[in-house]
């Protein structure tokens, strides 16, 4: 049997032979076919056809921008003498360190795909070579550049290696300088000197060279007009490859890094450039830059002209105003950015970067609504929301109400590093008892970090993302100064995030594109609703609202009739930096909501421009022509929320002696169920005014209602002429409107001097006259009968009514200051200890 089947097989063995050659050709030629066939001539490359014009119209389909062949229109060749060295070896040391040595393919490359590819896997884009790029972008068809397979990876290999068999290393460096696509619609390194830095390529220095250099890779990413911290981060990678490859010293690499950069384009036909250029960003990222290139397209956006005109103008009128104050200085206030939309979908309807986009000293062409900048106190509705918001994963948390009363005293906060943080209000003026209503409207700051300090970062963080602000990545980075605008934030997040307290609640997420069609008319993409979900409860979006449309809450901050008003509904907050770098207005309708930012590109301070009077008037006026013509709309009252009369002074219920009382908004189940203690008939004895007792004749006894301030308040209100003693006399408890004891709950406080502090000894004064005030106070909810202060466990004094503090000669060395008292009952009270140093 097996000397038969050995035979058969013998005979069989020259047709096995021919059908396995003959397979093996087949798969040859399938392989060959695939990658050699239809592969573009190597002498095809100079050669381009026009491609149709991408139009960029506006929401009523006016054209906003002619998007027209690169290489039939604004593109301008170079030959390689007339690029910057420096931006050559930028460009090699970028991206193909071996240029002038390879065979203009990565082998490496190659065997990396054909293993991915054996393993299943999708073979990346990245690694290419210099002729490679090249052969991808000019040569390849447009669907194909975009796949990542390895027969597109070979077919690029094959048509790169043929480029270096033809072409110069110089040509073929030439070749991709003047054909790559740099983003900001600019293809090839002259169009993108003058779109970028508005000047020609010959001009520029190290920093500009190494920035262009970087953008290849990803233009859309790294766009510096859209995206400058990304970009400079990239410039500094270019740097260090430049180091690294020989071309530079650590020395030349590291004053580059330090260069300020300034963007400006060289003026061309466009109307809204800050926004077309956003939208061609979004472009890139959901089609691609494959079909971009392909041309042909209708692109049509959410901008409305007429809105963003009015922006532009407004914003003009007012920067000129400031720059012609009396005194000739001006303001040096020279930037502003707007950005406007219906929060009812999330639209775009306006978006102004700069006042001049071709203006290069105000570095026109970057995009300050996207720009991140500190939002100062325009951040601080986010905090008090998530203090009106019931926790009901936390039955612990205690919500505060519009009418929590803080005391804004000066306050000493640690910080993680263990440091003192005292928060100082804008006028640098303490306003004693304040509801929370006042203090948002009139966005008091110690007021708000107190707020911060009760709900905890992670929860005033958590809402601020939900909102849609995505800069506040790490809890860790902040401190409570976050609520004061010590995050970065962009102008458009920050005013989509307050489209939420229009919208009762719902996320609201800006979008630009309203449908993209091709040259037949086929939709290629439609833009997605804004309308995100439900990330606030309806009732806190409207006391938010409530508080900031409340004109008579905010007479304290920025007396009646301010800007901030509307002949229609309207709710605003406005925000200031610290040195007045910039400033903020951000503020709603129920069917618009618009941000105004106002400061300098160059972070350079402004003289004496506060958000009210800086970005304020452009605010009112593009509200007012914006809406003008267009029914009035009330903000919609949600159900969950009742109305109490409260004691204007301690925000609980009034007692028959308050003398001033108003109705607050509270939501259901938080409204306040004790009694206001603050204000309190007394009898007096008219001869002495000391409170009356047994002995004092009825004929010399007189009534007087009194206010009976809670103790952190009384040094304040002693100041002030507000408040009396007697309370304290009588032992008549004030804490019902107090705010909350702070979470260690400790029955005194040390308030001079800060924790940790230091002072030096001065040798030009008296040893005597150097000196520090040592102060307490009892906590919010303890009557005091006397208190001690001590140093290093020595007795200073012993003082039985406040304010409580002494004076302390400095001497050198570490010391510690506490306080023990006595409550009425006679119960010893003691302080946390506060350490300081003192230096020769």
């Amino acid at each position: 049997m097996n000397q038969t089947m050995t035979t058969y097989l013998k005979r069989q063995l020259p047709l096995l032979i021919i059908i396995s050659l003959s397979l093996l050709g087949i798969a040859g030629w399938a392989v060959y076919a695939r990658l050699f066939v239809d592969l573009p001539a190597i002498d095809e490359l100079p050669a381009h056809g026009a491609m149709p014009s991408t139009l960029i119209y506006d929401r009523n389909e006016r054209l906003l921008y002619e998007v027209i062949d690169p290489y039939t229109g604004k593109h301008t060749p170079l030959s390689l003498s007339e690029i910057p060295l420096l931006l050559q070896q930028a460009t090699i040391a970028t991206e193909d360190a071996n240029f002038y040595s390879n065979p203009g393919v990565d082998a490496g490359g190659i065997i990396r795909a054909l293993w991915i590819n054996l393993r299943g896997g999708e073979v990346l884009a990245g690694g290419s070579t210099i002729t490679q790029q090249l052969a991808r972008n000019l040569l390849l068809e447009p669907h194909e550049r975009g796949e990542r397979t390895l027969v597109r990876k070979l077919r690029e290999s094959i048509l790169a290696w043929r480029l270096a068999r033809t072409y110069s290393k110089d040509e073929i460096l030439t070749l991709y300088l003047n054909q790559t696509y740099y983003g900001n619609l600019a293809y090839g390194v002259e169009a993108a000197a003058q779109a970028y830095f508005g000047k020609s390529v010959s001009e520029l220095d190290l920093a500009e060279c190494a920035l262009l250099a970087g953008l290849p890779q990803a233009p859309a990413l790294y766009n510096p007009i859209t995206n400058p911290d990304a970009a400079k981060s990239r410039q500094a990678v270019v740097l260090d490859l430049m180091v690294k490859h020989g071309y530079l010293s650590t020395a030349e690499a590291e004053l580059a890094k330090a260069e300020p950069l300034h963007f400006a384009a060289v003026p061309f036909p466009i109307r809204a450039p800050h926004f077309v250029m956003y939208v061609w960003n979004q472009l890139e990222k959901t089609l691609g830059e494959e079909i971009l290139s392909q041309g042909g397209l209708r692109v049509y956006t959410t901008l409305d002209v007429d809105l963003q005109d009015a922006a532009q103008r407004l914003a003009r009128r007012h920067l000129a105003r400031l720059a012609a104050d009396k005194d000739k200085q001006g303001h040096n206030a020279h930037n502003a950015a707007l950005v406007a939309l219906d929060p009812r979908n999330g639209q775009v309807l306006a978006m102004l970067g700069s006042p001049d986009y071709f203006d290069a000293e105000i570095s026109g062409a970057v995009n300050a609504a996207l720009a991140l900048r500190q939002p100062g106190s325009a951040i601080k509705p986010i905090t008090y929301a998530a203090a009106f918001t019931p926790d009901e994963e936390d039955p612990t948390f205690q919500p505060y109400t519009a009418a929590t009363m803080v005391a804004d005293v000066r306050t000493t906060f640690l910080t993680r590093e263990g440091t003192a943080y005292v928060p100082m209000n804008y006028d640098r003026q303490w306003h004693g008892p304040v509801l929370l209503r006042e203090a948002l409207a009139s966005s008091f700051n110690l007021p708000a970090v107190k707020v911060l300090d009760h709900v905890g970062l992670e929860r005033m963080i958590n809402l601020a993302r939900r909102l849609g602000i995505s800069t506040f990545d790490d809890s860790k980075r902040f401190g409570l100064a976050l609520t004061l605008g010590g995050g970065e934030v962009s102008l458009l997040e920050l005013t989509a995030a307050y489209g939420a307290f229009a919208t009762g609640g719902y996320q609201v997420k800006p979008t630009s594109i309203l449908r993209v069609e091709d040259a037949s008319g086929r939709v290629l993409y439609k833009g997605p609703s804004g309308v995100g979900p439900q990330v606030l409860d309806p009732r806190v979006a409207y006391l938010i609202t409530d508080i900031l449309s409340d004109d008579m809450a905010r007479i304290p901050g920025f007396g009646e009739g301010s800007v901030l008003q509307l002949t229609r509904p309207a709710a605003a907050k406005t925000g200031t930096t610290t040195d007045w770098r910039d400033n903020w207005t951000v503020g709603y309708t129920p069917d618009l909501v618009v941000g105004v930012w106002v400061g300098n590109a160059d972070n350079s301070p402004m003289r004496n421009v506060s958000g009210i009077s800086g970005a304020a008037p452009i605010w009112h006026d593009f509200m007012e022509e914006a809406l003008k013509g267009r029914p009035a709309l009330e903000f919609s009252r949600p159900d969950g929320l009742v109305e109490v009369e409260v004691c204007a002074l301690s925000g609980l219920r009034p007692n028959p002696y308050c003398p001033h009382r108003r109705t607050e908004l509270f939501l259901a189940g938080t409204e306040p169920t004790q009694t206001c203690a603050m204000h309190q008939l007394v009898r007096l004895d008219a001869t002495s005014g000391e409170l009356a007792t047994a002995d004092t004749p009825s004929d010399q006894v007189i009534e007087r209602v009194i206010t009976v301030l809670p103790p952190e308040l009384v040094e304040w209100g002693q100041e002030h002429g507000i408040g009396t003693g007697y309370g304290q006399a009588a032992s008549v408890s004030a804490t019902g409107g107090t705010s909350p004891v702070r979470g260690d709950a400790i029955p005194l406080i040390i308030t001079s001097p800060d924790p940790n502090s230091i002072f030096r000894l001065s040798p030009a004064l008296p040893a005597d006259a150097q000196r520090i005030l040592i102060a307490a106070r009892p906590a919010d909810d303890v009557s005091i009968e006397r208190i001690t202060l001590y140093v290093d466990e020595e007795p200073l004094a012993e003082l039985s009514a406040p304010p409580y503090h002494a004076w302390w000669t400095l001497r050198t060395g570490l010391h510690r200051i506490t306080a023990v008292g006595f409550d009425m009952e006679g119960n010893r009270l003691e302080s946390e200890a506060v350490v300081i140093e003192v230096l020769a």
